[in-house]
């Protein structure tokens, strides 16, 4: 009898992603039910969990066996940057004025946001000691939402509109977590000479891992595995 589970997850990639991953298999090795889908949902809705499940049932004549995945070499890759135009910025930070005020709406009474111009994009900052929820764990929730921003706030503009979301000084202090959390590992690395893998990571935190140990003289680092568990690998320069 075919071998079957179900999976959970926030998105319907995701459910499907934990059950590759249980059962060990790759996708082209099963065949996936969508038990229950993501609904549209509202641009205030990402305040309320969602949970979205998928049968996954491996094919007959399908032994399980543990996926093999590239490895892939993080590498800088010089792109040119998008100038806007004054019209381009003002366009933009009218578009997520128009969102955020009525999302404030929704948020604990006393939040306040800012939303400042560059020639790439936008900073947008919210403040209000009572926003962790709107955090997340480590950011999931403010990277949602930054994504939603940056929609909204390319809306009829031709250029790309980079924005950046942060909420109650939370990048900063991320940032700072994830540069000693760098240090600490490459010092353990070099002192044990073994590889040390870090956990799944979003994009922006993976660069900020890599910039603070791109000149070290004795570690590298590289990147690993697929989104959304894609993740960084420390280990010695000469230990290849």
């Amino acid at each position: 009898m075919a071998k079957s589970i179900v999976s959970e997850g926030k998105t319907t990639n995701e459910a499907i992603e934990k059950g590759l991953k249980e059962l060990n298999v790759s996708k082209n090795m099963v065949d996936i039910k969508v038990l229950e889908n993501e609904d549209k949902r509202s641009f205030f809705s990402i305040l309320t969990p969602r949970v979205v499940k998928v049968e996954l049932t491996v094919r007959e004549g399908k032994a399980i066996e543990k996926p093999e995945y590239k490895r892939n070499e993080h590498k800088t890759i010089e792109k040119k940057e998008i100038v806007l135009s004054e019209e381009e910025q003002d366009k933009a930070k009218n578009n997520v004025e128009i969102f955020m005020k009525e999302f404030v709406k929704e948020l604990p009474e006393g939040t306040k946001y800012e939303i400042t111009k560059s020639t790439t994009g936008l900073n947008v900052s919210l403040t209000n000691s009572e926003l962790g929820y709107l955090i997340g764990y480590r950011g999931e929730t403010l990277y949602a939402l930054q994504n939603i921003l940056t929609s909204i706030a390319g809306k009829n503009i031709e250029n790309k509109v980079r924005v950046i979301l942060d909420i109650e000084g939370y990048r900063e202090k991320r940032e700072k977590t994830l540069e000693e959390l760098a240090v600490k590992v490459a010092k353990t690395v070099v002192k044990t000479r073994k590889s040390v893998t870090l956990e799944p990571m979003p994009a922006y935190e993976r660069k900020v891992i890599h910039s603070k140990l791109q000149n070290d003289s004795q570690v590298e680092t590289i990147s690993i595995g697929e989104e959304p568990r894609r993740r960084i690998v420390i280990s010695l320069k000469n230990n290849k």
